[in-house]
């Protein structure tokens, strides 16, 4: 019976192994994330600066992105008391009062998940040439 041997001898150098592939890669997914955001969050306040005929600024100067507790980001009105309200989802709306919220943050979920793609393909050159 032929037998034969292999010999394998492996240099392994470049970003996969010295860490700076993973480094990139944290990077681009962190800055991602909070570019998504800061699209939603402008979505949200153009939504409410044509929707609040009355518009007084505490509220708009609420609503902001923060690093949140399950990771990434998250586009939030710090709890102001009446925000529910405001969106539509507070027990004082329809049908105990006519109002029915201006719904900007779900309506900003619905656009910035369809935006979202392109905003990550737009920031994906510049990570890709780090290596």
């Amino acid at each position: 019976m032929p037998s034969f041997q292999i010999r394998v001898n492996v240099n392994s150098r470049g970003p996969m192994t010295d860490g700076r592939a993973q480094r990139a890669l944290r990077d681009y997914t962190d800055q991602v994330d909070y570019r998504v955001a800061t699209e939603a969050e402008n979505l949200v306040l153009d939504r409410l600066g044509t929707s609040i005929k009355n518009r007084t600024p505490y509220y708009e100067t609420r609503v902001g992105v923060e690093r949140s507790s399950r990771g990434g980001y998250e586009v939030t009105d710090h709890g102001v008391i009446y925000g529910h309200w405001l969106e539509g989802t507070g027990s004082r709306n329809y049908p105990v009062t006519r109002f029915r919220g201006y719904r900007a943050f779900s309506r900003a979920r619905a656009l910035i998940q369809t935006r979202a793609p392109g905003i990550a393909r737009r920031l994906l050159a510049r990570y890709t040439s780090r290596m």
